[in-house]
């Protein structure tokens, strides 16, 4: 695949699974590069010029925000209800704005109405700011293919590492978040709620299924961070652990026959294979209602996305 880019050096940098790329002068203003690419392969990816501003590209009508391009290899299956947008396009935002005061400080959540049930995104600002998820599931819903659900889309922690390890989370969205809502007309029945993340934030929200399975039952799981362990040098930033860590542990024992989950993990994140596979496998064991796939991508949102409204629409079906 090339790309090209005009106006000095760069360098092409891809979100995950591929390392970045120097671009070659090729006379004039031009700088491009080949890059091998894999089959069924879906990947975000900038270019960084020498003072390290990062630009989306702009032969690439394609964009996630307004620094980042997405590129999808040749003959790849599209994601369908996912509009083409460009970088400098600005999406459509919520009706509905709350303010949420409380243990874990000030927040600004989103909420679009759609009728019940809920569905509760984590790093809801990639969801409204970077890619049109509100778009995407209200195209799904016209087309048949998800129930209505009122979306409310959490801001994203700026420590997402401290905020989602901190049972404090869970426990300030059951005693705050949630009578908030219902304040604001948005009720919420913890046997219809859906919650979703992605990497720390779906090993977020598996777990809340495991500490509070009264309020959590269903959740859409995308590239969670299973690999997490308390023990690991480095507060658990490794993926050379035990497979599924800590949650793996928790896992063995228990009865879970109340919990629909569906995961998924991209095909070219490799070392996260071992970890999710562990707990795909021991929730299923312990009577979790189960659905997994393999996303062609890396630990990369224009992956995950796609698999958040199609897992979101599954679970939803199952009530």
């Amino acid at each position: 695949m090339r790309f090209d880019w005009r106006g000095g050096p760069a360098t092409v940098v891809f979100e995950s699974s591929l390392d970045p790329v120097e671009l070659r002068h090729q006379g004039g203003d031009l700088w491009s590069a080949e890059v091998e690419m894999p089959e069924r392969f879906r990947v975000t990816y900038h270019f960084v010029d020498t003072a390290g501003d990062e630009h989306a590209d702009p032969s690439n009508p394609s964009a996630a925000g307004p620094n980042r391009s997405i590129l999808t290899t040749p003959g790849l299956e599209p994601q369908p209800h996912w509009p083409v947008v460009g970088p400098d396009e600005l999406l459509d935002l919520p009706s509905l704005r709350i303010r949420w005061n409380g243990a874990l400080g000030r927040k600004t959540v989103r909420v679009h109405q759609g009728g019940e049930p809920v569905v509760l995104l984590l790093d809801g600002d990639d969801w409204m700011y970077v890619h049109p998820l509100m778009t995407a599931y209200e195209s799904m819903m016209k087309a048949g293919e998800a129930p209505p659900a009122t979306l409310v889309f959490l801001p994203t922690p700026r420590d997402r590492g401290t905020e989602y390890r901190d049972p404090a989370l869970w426990q300030a969205i059951r005693d705050e978040l949630l009578p908030l809502l219902d304040s604001n007309g948005v009720p919420v029945d913890p046997a219809k709620l859906v919650v979703a993340g992605q990497s720390l934030g779906g090993l977020s929200a598996f777990e809340a299924a495991l500490d509070l399975p009264d309020l959590v039952t269903r959740v859409a799981c995308q590239s969670g961070s299973f690999w997490w362990a308390r023990d690991l040098p480095g507060h658990g930033i490794s993926l050379d652990g035990p497979a599924g860590g800590d949650i793996a542990a928790r896992l063995r024992g228990r009865d879970l026959s109340g919990l629909h989950v569906a995961f998924d993990v991209g095909e070219h994140e490799p070392a996260m294979h071992r970890h999710c596979a562990a707990v795909e496998e021991l929730a299923s064991a312990a009577g979790a209602t189960v659905r997994v796939n393999r996303s062609p991508a890396g630990h990369d949102r224009v992956g995950w996305r796609h698999a958040l409204v199609r897992d979101v629409a599954w679970l939803l079906s199952e009530l």
